[in-house]
């Protein structure tokens, strides 16, 4: 049952971790207006459940949001009615239009296959961009920060229910092997067990620079971040 809402679990687990969205959210509208001050329209690519994008359509007068995924998809429009929801890849995304800002947020970017299936991304959104407008995008660790065997665990209650998210990630050639073991119980249905499994890649620093450059835009990087693993910011 709740594998089939993985969307509301996903929203659930991390709202109660702590993530602090509008935090987040924030700070990235402010490093966006330093280089773009008049930026009012925003894109956020891979777009998830919509917990960033919800915080940017406070903060910007034009916003819009893309994910591959329907189903995440259809529970970000029930929080967000009004504001347009596309699905689409972002390797080969055309939605014809421009935009101020464009932001892919928690690491989706590491999705890439390949540093060709890089450049093929930031060229699509490259072309999104308005003139001096401004991209950023969270990568998932380099390399040399990746830390092969990690185990990470947590256990939140939200809304009556119980979840628990465990995972386990391994490095395997240039790339991220992590399987992720969620829990969820509530007082009606029990407990349900399910596990995923990701294959994000471990892209150079260099490699996202050289892939802003390629695509026309200025870039630097900046460490810290939401997460710890930095940002790419890129100005057109």
């Amino acid at each position: 049952m709740y594998e089939a809402d993985l969307a509301a679990v996903y929203d659930a687990f991390y709202e109660a971790r702590g993530k602090d969205y509008a935090a987040e959210a924030a700070d990235i509208a402010r490093e966006i207006r330093q280089r773009a001050p008049q930026a009012s329209s925003l894109l956020d690519v891979a777009c998830g459940t919509a917990s960033h994008l919800r915080r940017f359509a406070a903060l910007f007068d034009d916003v819009e949001g893309m994910d591959l995924s329907e189903d995440m998809l259809a529970y970000a429009r029930a929080k967000l009615p009004g504001v347009r929801l596309s699905r689409g890849d972002m390797r080969t995304v055309d939605l014809g239009r421009e935009f101020d800002a464009i932001t892919s947020m928690f690491s989706s970017v590491g999705y890439l296959r390949s540093t060709d299936e890089l450049d093929e991304t930031t060229h699509s959104l490259a072309r999104h961009l308005t003139p001096g407008g401004v991209l950023v995008i969270e990568p998932w660790w380099f390399p040399e920060t990746f830390l092969s065997g990690y185990v990470a665990g947590d256990v939140v209650t939200s809304g009556g229910r119980t979840i628990a998210r465990v995972s386990h990630s391994v490095r395997e050639g240039d790339a991220t092997h992590m399987q992720v073991h969620f829990i969820v119980a509530d007082a009606e249905s029990g407990a349900e067990h399910f596990t995923m499994s990701h294959v994000i890649t471990l892209f150079t620093r260099q490699e996202y620079e050289q892939a802003f450059e390629r695509a026309g835009l200025t870039v630097e990087y900046l460490p810290g971040g939401p997460s710890g693993r930095g940002l790419f910011i890129g100005v057109r």
